[in-house]
C-alpha cells in the first residue's frame, strides 16, 4: 500500500487535482466563447443562435454580434487587363503629346483638357496613376465596366490611343486640396482614413493615396469630387 506522504503519490494528487482545473477552465471557456456569449450576441443583433454559434465558429462568414451585410449589387465581368511585359512596354512607350490631341478631341468636353472636370459626377483625372486610367478605358472598352458613353468612346480607340490619353492625363499637375473643403461628411472622410471594420472595408487610402505602396494601376484619391466618390463603378470610380 501507498504511503500517503510519499513525494510521489502527493505529486501525483497535485498533477490530477491540475489536470482538472485545466480541463474545466477550457471546457468553461468554450462554453462561453462558442455557445452562450455568441447566442447573447446573435439574439441581440436579430441572429438565430445556430447562425451565430456557426459564425463562431467559422464555420459561417460574419460576426455573431452584427447582421451580415449583403450585397445586392448585381455581378460584373471581370477585368480582361493583365500586366504582362507586353502591356508594360505599350505603356512605357506612351507619347503624351498624340494623348493631348487625342483628349483635345474626345475628351476635354466631359474630363477637362487639364484633367480637372466642371461636374462632380465626373472623376478628375489630372495626376492620376496612367495605368489606373488605361486600365478603366480598357475595362469600358470590354465591356468589364458598363458607361454608355465611356464604352462608345473606349471602343474607338486602339490601345497605343489608349496609354497616350493615359499618360497625358497621368503627366498633369494632380488637386490634393483638403477633403473636407470639398464638402465632404465626416462619415466619407472617417471611411477614406480609418475605413469600416464592422463592415470589413478597408480604409481607401490604404489603396489609392499616392505612395501607399499599393498597385500601380490604384487610382490616386488627390482632389477628387466627393460625390464622385461616392458613386457607383459604372460612374466611372476605381
Amino acid at each position: 500500500m501507498a504511503d500517503p506522504a510519499d513525494p510521489q503519490v502527493l505529486d501525483r494528487s497535485w498533477r490530477t487535482w491540475s489536470s482538472l482545473i485545466v480541463i474545466a477552465i477550457v471546457l468553461t471557456g468554450a462554453l462561453l466563447g462558442v455557445l452562450i456569449i455568441p447566442a447573447v450576441q446573435g439574439r441581440s443583433a436579430g441572429i438565430d443562435t445556430f447562425t451565430a454559434i456557426c459564425r463562431a465558429l467559422g464555420i459561417l462568414p460574419g460576426s455573431p454580434a452584427v447582421q451580415q451585410v449583403v450585397s445586392r449589387n448585381p455581378p460584373t465581368p471581370v477585368s480582361q487587363v493583365v500586366w504582362t511585359p507586353g502591356v508594360l512596354q505599350i505603356l512605357a512607350a506612351a507619347n503624351p503629346e498624340r494623348g493631348r490631341a487625342k483628349v483635345t478631341e474626345v475628351c476635354f468636353a466631359c474630363h477637362g483638357e487639364n484633367g480637372v472636370s466642371i461636374s462632380p459626377d465626373i472623376p478628375n483625372l489630372a495626376g492620376q496613376s496612367g495605368a489606373a486610367i488605361y486600365k478603366q478605358l480598357h475595362d469600358y472598352r470590354s465591356g468589364s465596366r458598363t458607361n454608355q458613353s465611356m464604352t462608345d468612346i473606349a471602343k474607338a480607340l486602339d490601345e497605343s490611343v489608349i496609354a497616350d490619353v493615359a499618360a497625358y492625363y497621368a503627366g498633369q499637375p494632380m488637386r490634393n486640396p483638403n477633403p473636407r473643403t470639398l464638402g465632404a461628411s465626416e462619415a466619407a472622410i472617417k471611411l477614406v482614413e480609418l475605413g469600416d471594420p464592422n463592415r470589413n472595408i478597408p480604409p481607401c487610402s490604404a489603396c489609392h493615396r499616392h505612395g501607399s505602396g499599393k498597385g500601380h494601376e490604384h487610382g490616386g484619391d488627390g482632389g477628387e469630387h466627393s460625390a464622385h466618390a461616392a458613386g457607383p463603378p459604372e460612374n466611372g470610380r476605381g
